[in-house]
């Protein structure tokens, strides 16, 4: 069986006014659109077109993907994502001690791990992600070597294990970071390159925030639509601006170490993050067939295939193995025993063998791993 399914946007302060309705053709609020979910997840459930359901009534057991449309106009909060197992420690913590799930500053909303993925629709997709090796950090800063102010994390970027010593003094804050962030900020008017331009962006909007300093110690990752990032539990990342589609595991468990006027808990944060400097984690898509592409991490919760216009027109057909959304973004496809997707209209099943499309439309499937 096949529901259409909708919801709205939620209004998250960095969200841009336009992006969503523009990519989806839907009327804009006036206010800030940050994300669409379509999901089962409690926090914003997708309604059911046409009746008082959601997909909360609809899905027999959890829904283990949440798939959404995010829009960032501004720089998201620096965070990251425990693992299955830190996540069932720390809900069961967090419970013991009484914190109600809906308190600020919980930390663990439910007991599951959230890897991520985002997909690139804009031109570009900005966003900081994962450590790099502190050579290339020492090299951004060379032109600050004779500041003193800089002089004391330079003391602390040695080898790649000092790379959770310079993180962990830089989140400390205090006058030595404090000074460190001046300067930094200070030498980033006349810099070039991606970092840079990263550290003007984020001094704009969140000023004297050491996540500023810390962002030298990431890659800036710029994605051109089609590119995609996987994102696994421990990554630390901060989407900086842009239109993509994002799918994760079902979960809203986000541990934040600054560039947020939200709950911050560096402590808890320093317990998740793997501090191994790695290449930017690119997720590599496979073409099942000519404009058919799947986004395969490497966990069961989820995968995300990709049709787009010149593929739908001959007609495709998806096996699932499990439940499944599919969303329009552009033109209009007719779904085999369902309805039909005009721009903008998503359709969930949970217990259809095959979703099969046709038609003149880019169509987006979220579903769970093969």
């Amino acid at each position: 069986m096949f529901v259409e399914i909708t919801n709205t946007p939620r209004d998250y302060a960095w969200g841009s006014r336009t992006a969503i309705s523009e990519l989806l053709g839907t009327p804009a609020s006036g206010g800030p659109e940050a994300e669409l979910w379509l999901g089962a997840h409690p926090g914003s459930p997708a309604r059911v077109v046409g009746e008082e359901r959601t997909l909360l009534d609809v899905v027999d057991g959890r829904l283990p993907f949440l798939l959404k449309v995010l829009a960032a106009a501004a720089p998201l909060s620096l965070q990251a994502h425990p693992t299955m197992a830190q996540a069932q420690e720390g809900f069961a913590r967090e419970e013991a001690a009484g914190i109600p799930v809906d308190a600020p500053h919980r930390n663990y909303k439910d007991a599951f791990h959230k890897p991520e993925l985002i997909y690139a629709l804009s031109d570009p997709f900005r966003a900081l992600s994962g450590f790099r090796p502190v050579a290339e950090t020492r090299a951004s800063l060379a032109a600050l070597a004779g500041d003193a102010r800089v002089q004391p994390l330079l003391d602390r970027l040695g080898d790649e294990a000092s790379v959770r010593e310079a993180f962990s003094w830089l989140m400390a804050g205090g006058p030595e970071v404090e000074a460190v962030v001046e300067a930094v900020v200070a030498a980033s008017a006349g810099a070039e390159g991606l970092d840079w331009q990263t550290v003007r962006l984020l001094a704009a909007h969140y000023p004297g925030d050491p996540g500023i300093v810390v962002s030298l110690l990431l890659h800036t990752v710029e994605l051109r639509p089609g590119q995609a990032l996987y994102l696994p539990a421990g990554n630390i990342h901060a989407y900086l601006e842009g239109l993509g589609i994002e799918l994760m595991a079902s979960s809203d468990n986000v541990l934040r170490g600054g560039l947020t006027p939200k709950h911050v808990d560096v402590p808890e944060l320093l317990r998740v993050l793997d501090f191994t400097p790695a290449p930017a984690p690119y997720l590599e898509p496979l073409e099942l067939e000519p404009g058919v592409r799947v986004l395969r991490p490497d966990v069961p919760d989820f995968e995300l295939v990709v049709i787009d216009r010149e593929a739908a027109a001959r007609g495709v057909e998806v096996p699932l193995a499990g439940p499944a959304i599919a969303l329009c973004t552009a033109g209009s496809v007719e779904v085999a025993g369902g309805p039909s997707l005009a721009r903008g209209a998503a359709v969930c099943t949970a217990d259809e063998p095959v979703l099969a499309v046709r038609g003149d439309g880019d169509v987006f499937i979220a579903t769970v791993g093969r």
